[in-house]
């Protein structure tokens, strides 16, 4: 897992459109490992990337996931838009309409 946090710390702080999307953030990391293996992603057959994600040799989808969410937790600076929007002004809304302040 530390490997895989490595690489999706890197990706949001090189990528900062990948904080809100795990669909996105997913497919880079499957891109560059692709690469890393000496494949071209443009030119493979699906039946390939199938292959190496059923054996395990690419990172799991479940796994990037929960990095991300770990590594946006204890950093705040790796959060996205939506998360700020979700737990900033939604969250006052509701706080306001229950309320608590």
């Amino acid at each position: 897992m530390r490997k895989t946090a490595h690489k999706v710390k890197e990706l949001l702080e090189d990528v900062p459109s990948l904080k809100d999307s795990d669909t996105r953030l997913t497919t880079h990391i499957w891109f560059r490992e692709l690469e890393a293996m000496g494949l071209d992603p443009f030119n493979q057959p699906i039946t390939t990337f199938l292959k190496l994600y059923a054996k395990e040799k690419l990172t799991l989808a479940p796994t990037i996931k929960r990095a991300r969410a770990k590594l946006q937790e204890e950093n705040p600076s790796l959060r996205g838009e939506k998360y700020k929007l979700r737990k900033g002004v939604i969250q006052d809304h509701y706080k306001k309409e229950l309320g608590y302040e």
